[in-house]
């Protein structure tokens, strides 16, 4: 007998969903502008160019320059959206963005486009996971990470509203749908509960969110019960959301494809300490990393389903 075909997820590329959403964005806004560093293909914005060839500035791969470009027109009162690959956004321009966006506090929308290991073939120069390091560090930015196309469309639409500098990390690397209702996807600073629990609580962002669910699907299979958590807004952090979490559960794993000196574990960290200290496992990306697919990188620092459940058992003494 032949065993039953099992049904194959299907995952999505969140820089379309992004690139949807700022097409329909500005045909009702024209102060919506697009400014990139070459990178009309990589961060999808054809489509954008060619409705609005007049509203798209390429600046050349001048990193530096494409967020000074958009500080002039935020304070000509246009809203841009400042495109590129993100370790070239983030480590050339940090004094732009530190300074132009963050200290003067300008609407700039800062599209870190295929963050993390993303690029993995291309080697360390292409990897982009120091960036939320780096960007937790400067006072008045908000960091958004979406964990799949819903959170991405709704982020966007936030971004552009908010009146506020921030960072969006467009994800690259495929992975499944996580929202259940587009409605209630993304608010600004609120965490969202995937899946309740009381062994102990798992918080990812990103595209480790699908994959916490897996691990928590593991775990229950073994006993144990896991809180899943999505950090979409890295800052401003929850911090209801992750002392409950520490309170009610007692224990806490973090999964971020990025550094773990810094980013998301570093900042649930910081609130534990503080407010209902409780063991913690941080899993993320330690050293330079090694060049191979996305895929195989992930594996390598055990950012999957099998390395979160062995960091859980890890906790639970199990």
């Amino acid at each position: 007998m032949t065993a039953p075909a099992t049904a194959k997820i299907e995952t999505f590329d969140c820089r379309q969903a992004f690139a949807e959403t700022l097409v329909e964005i500005a045909q009702s806004d024209p102060r919506i502008v697009a400014v990139c560093n070459d990178s009309v293909g990589s961060s999808n914005l054809s489509a954008f160019q060619k409705l609005f060839p007049e509203r798209l500035v390429n600046v050349g791969i001048a990193e530096q320059d494409m967020v000074g470009v958009s500080a002039g027109l935020a304070n000509g009162g246009f809203i841009p959206f400042v495109c590129g690959a993100a370790p070239f956004l983030t480590g050339r321009a940090l004094e732009q963005i530190k300074v132009d966006a963050a200290y003067n506090a300008l609407p700039i929308v800062l599209c870190g486009m295929s963050p993390g290991m993303a690029y993995g073939e291309l080697g360390p120069t292409h990897h982009s996971i120091e960036d939320l390091s780096w960007l937790r560090a400067i006072d008045g930015l908000a960091i958004v990470v979406p964990a799949d196309p819903a959170q991405t469309r709704a982020a966007v639409r936030w971004a552009a509203g908010s009146g506020v500098p921030s960072y969006l990390r467009i994800g690259r690397t495929k992975a499944p749908s996580v929202t259940a209702d587009d409605s209630n996807a993304f608010a600004f600073g609120q965490a969202n509960v995937l899946r309740q629990g009381s062994a102990l609580t798992i918080v990812a962002t990103g595209i480790l969110v699908s994959r916490a669910l897996e691990a928590a699907e593991v775990l229950a299979g073994r006993g144990i019960e896991a809180r899943v958590l999505n950090i979409s807004t890295i800052k401003p952090l929850d911090e209801a959301a992750i002392v409950a979490a520490a309170r009610e559960t007692g224990a806490i794993v973090t999964a971020e494809e990025a550094m773990t000196e810094g980013g998301l574990g570093a900042a649930v960290a910081a609130v534990v300490v503080r407010h209902a200290p409780a063991p913690m496992r941080i899993l993320g990306v330690k050293g330079f990393a090694p060049t191979g697919s996305a895929t195989f990188l992930l594996d390598h620092f055990g950012l999957n389903r099998d390395g979160i459940v062995a960091a859980a058992l890890e906790l639970k003494g199990s």
